[in-house]
C-alpha cells in the first residue's frame, strides 16, 4: 500500500464528520464529487469519455463484471500471466472452467539476461485465432516487468480477442493512455499507486461492455436516479455509458472525497515525472550490483517504480528481514524477487541503503 498524503486524509476525516450531520448531506451530494473523481481519473489516463469511468471497491469487483458479460467457448482460451496477482486470475479461472476451455498461462522464461523480452515475445506468439481474451497488468505485481501493451494490442486486435488490463501496480506512477493502448477494460485498486483509501477503485470499459449487465442491480445506476423524489417510479433503462457498472452506494461521503484528492495531487506531479523521478535514485545504486551475485531487469523491461532483485543462488529471506530491520527497510519478497518500490518520498541515499544490505547477504 502506499501512505496517505495528509491532505487525503484531512478528507477522508471531513468526510467521517460529514456524516455526523446527514442533514448537510443533499441529493446533489450523491453525484458531485463522483463525478468529478471520474474526470480526474479521466484525466489521468488520457481520456474524456468519462461516462465510461466507474467507481468498483475492488479490482476482483471489476474483472468479475468483465467475466459476467463475456460468452466463451469450449475451444477458445483465455491467456493469464504466470504467477499473476490473483484477483487478476480467479475470475477467468471459473469462466474457463464453466466453459470447459483452456486457460492458458504464460510463465516467465528462466533466464538471467533477457528475461522481459523474452516473456513479451512468448505472450504474444501465445495469442492465436482461439483466443477469446488476455488477462494482465502494465506491469508484473512481483517483479516490474514491463509489458509491451502496444504490440500485445496489436496482436489480439488481429485475432479479434479482448485485453483487460489490471492498472493496480502501475496507473498513477507510470504514464497509461487509453488512446494508445485501446484496451477493452482498465481496472485500478485506489490503494496503491493512485494513493488513495483501502476499498475503492476505478475502472475504465470499452466499446465491447456497451449494454452489458452489472454484477448488481442498484438505484443509483439507473437512468433518472437524481430525482430522488421520482425513485420509485422504477426505470428499465441504466444511466449512460459504462456506468451501469459502478458499485452499489459508490457515493461514499468518506472514501470519493479522499481518492479525489489523490487523484488530483497524482496529476499535478505527473506519472511521467514519477518515473524519472526513480530512475534518477535508483539508477546508480543499481548500477553497484552488475557482476556481483545478483541481478535486474534491463531498464527497457521494466518500470522504474517497481522492480524485482534476483539472487542466483536464491534468498536467505530470513537474513534479508534482519538487514532490512537494521536500518529500517520495507521491501517485499515475491516469488524469487525482493520486491522494491520507490517513489518520491524516497531518495538516492535510501536506495543506496538498501543495495548495502543487499550486498551484505
Amino acid at each position: 500500500m502506499s501512505p496517505l498524503l495528509k491532505s487525503v486524509e484531512e478528507a477522508g476525516i471531513k468526510g467521517v464528520r460529514g456524516k455526523s450531520d446527514p442533514t448537510s448531506i443533499s441529493p446533489s451530494d450523491f453525484f458531485k464529487d463522483t463525478e468529478l473523481l471520474r474526470k480526474e481519473f479521466g484525466k489521468l489516463i488520457g481520456t474524456t469519455e468519462y461516462n465510461r469511468i466507474v467507481i468498483i471497491p475492488s479490482v476482483s469487483y471489476g474483472t468479475s463484471t468483465v467475466a459476467k458479460n463475456v460468452q466463451l467457448e469450449k475451444n477458445q482460451n483465455i491467456i493469464v500471466m504466470g504467477e499473476q496477482f490473483p484477483s487478476n486470475y480467479y475470475p477467468w479461472k471459473s469462466l474457463t472452467d464453466k466453459a470447459g476451455a483452456e486457460l492458458r498461462t504464460i510463465h516467465a522464461p528462466k533466464l538471467a539476461e533477457g528475461r522481459g523480452q523474452a516473456w513479451n515475445e512468448k505472450i504474444i506468439a501465445s495469442i492465436d485465432e482461439n483466443t477469446k481474451l488476455v488477462a494482465m497488468a502494465h506491469v508484473h505485481w512481483a517483479d516490474g516487468t514491463l509489458y509491451d501493451l502496444k504490440a500485445i494490442r496489436k496482436k489480439t486486435r488481429e485475432v479479434g480477442a479482448l485485453l483487460i488490463i489490471d492498472g493496480t501496480q502501475s496507473v498513477g506512477a507510470l504514464p497509461f493512455n487509453i488512446g494508445e493502448i485501446q484496451p477493452d477494460a482498465l481496472i485500478c485498486a485506489g490503494y496503491k499507486w493512485l494513493f488513495g483509501p483501502y476499498s475503492i477503485g476505478m475502472a475504465y470499459y470499452g466499446e465491447a461492455f456497451d449494454n452489458g449487465d452489472p454484477l448488481e442491480e442498484n438505484w443509483i445506476n439507473r437512468a433518472k436516479s437524481e430525482d430522488f423524489a421520482g425513485l420509485v417510479n422504477y426505470q428499465d433503462d441504466y444511466q449512460p455509458g459504462a456506468l451501469r457498472y459502478e458499485v452499489g452506494e459508490h457515493s461514499n461521503f468518506i472514501l470519493v472525497p479522499m481518492m479525489l484528492q489523490a487523484l488530483r495531487q497524482i496529476n499535478d506531479w505527473g506519472p511521467e515525472n514519477i518515473q524519472n523521478y526513480c530512475h534518477n535514485i535508483t539508477r546508480d545504486a543499481l548500477a553497484r550490483l552488475k557482476g556481483t551475485a545478483y541481478t535486474v531487469e534491463d531498464d527497457q523491461y521494466r518500470a522504474q517504480h517497481l522492480f524485482g532483485i534476483r539472487a542466483a543462488k536464491g534468498l536467505d529471506t530470513n537474513r534479508l528481514k534482519e538487514l532490512m530491520a537494521r536500518d529500517n527497510i520495507h521491501v517485499s519478497v515475491r516469488g524469487d524477487a525482493v520486491r522494491v518500490a520507490p517513489h518520491v518520498y524516497n531518495s538516492e541515499r535510501e536506495v543506496n541503503m538498501l543495495i548495502d544490505r543487499i550486498l551484505e547477504l
